[in-house]
């Protein structure tokens, strides 16, 4: 498979993906209601919305903020997927893929709702991290994706960027 298929599978599997679970979770269960749904002692199911970008920073509450966020959210992901085509390596076409569609994921939710519906709540003990949704686990996975594309050795199966010595 060419890499840009890749990359656009990765894309379109994010923000389908990403979509699904908030609309299932938010439309078509009670999860508002009843939150939090523990889901095991280090998990739970719950309803935070972000009107920020990641960790809920820069909490926008006019509309020039929620737009300009929307604006840099689809700027971010036209650029992506444009370096996603010119790319020889299917790691940094799927890395790219997966951080493009998350971004698209969060500025769906942010047009049509103002803010970013985020529902997974990982703790334990005393520590408890933020909370996320399927847009944003794919942005870190993407990241994690670009830094390995970045330090790994070059390889002539298509993996890395560069063609193989003629």
């Amino acid at each position: 498979m060419k890499p840009v298929h890749l990359g656009l599978f990765a894309l379109v599997a994010t923000l389908v993906l990403d979509q699904l679970s908030k609309l299932s979770l938010y439309f078509g269960t009670d999860l508002v209601l009843t939150q939090p749904w523990r889901l095991g002692p280090y998990a739970e199911f719950v309803v935070v919305w972000n009107r920020g970008v990641s960790y809920g920073l820069f909490q926008q509450e006019g509309g020039v903020g929620r737009w300009l966020l929307v604006a840099l959210s689809l700027a971010a992901a036209v650029g992506l997927s444009v370096w996603m085509t010119r790319t020889g390596s299917r790691l940094l076409a799927t890395a790219l893929g997966l951080i493009a569609g998350g971004a698209l994921g969060n500025a769906v939710d942010r047009a049509a709702y103002g803010a970013v519906f985020d529902f997974v709540h990982l703790h334990a003990g005393a520590w408890s991290w933020y909370v996320f949704n399927v847009a944003d686990a794919a942005i870190v996975a993407g990241v994690v994706g670009l830094i390995l594309d970045s330090v790994l050795p070059e390889r002539r199966d298509g993996l890395s960027s560069e063609s193989p010595p003629a």
